[in-house]
């Protein structure tokens, strides 16, 4: 039950609880980030009572968030490829993506990286704080 409720806080607490001035404003400024790392950490209430872990979830979900750390893993990961498929970071500091990735599947690919960040970190915290 520990990772499906992991898995549910997540979605509610990404989804369904932030609000569209959390969502569009949190990479441009540190008050929506923290309302809405703030709200989301919530649901984990459910979850966990560990102090520690509910700092962690929240903390970490503000900087991610924040600095849309999941385009920077994206970038990262991408330079494993053979040196003709590598991109400079200053044609992918978007979505972490070479542009001649179509934009929507890069936008998603960024999302999915971002949620596969959170549910690594947050199980962690969980099952060992």
């Amino acid at each position: 039950m520990t990772g499906l409720g992991i898995l549910l806080a997540h979605l509610v607490g990404d989804y369904l609880i932030q609000s569209h001035w959390m969502a569009t404003e949190k990479t441009k400024r540190w008050w929506p980030a923290i309302a809405h790392a703030l709200t989301y950490g919530l649901p984990f209430l459910l979850i966990t009572q560990s102090a520690a872990a509910l700092a962690v979830i929240v903390g970490t979900h503000a900087v991610i968030d924040r600095y849309r750390l999941a385009r920077h893993i994206v970038w990262v990961k991408n330079q494993i490829a053979p040196q003709n498929f590598r991109q400079p970071w200053a044609e992918c500091s978007a979505t972490g993506y070479p542009p001649e990735t179509p934009r929507w599947l890069a936008v998603w690919l960024m999302i999915i990286a971002d949620n596969a960040l959170h549910l690594i970190i947050n199980a962690a915290a969980v099952n060992w704080l």
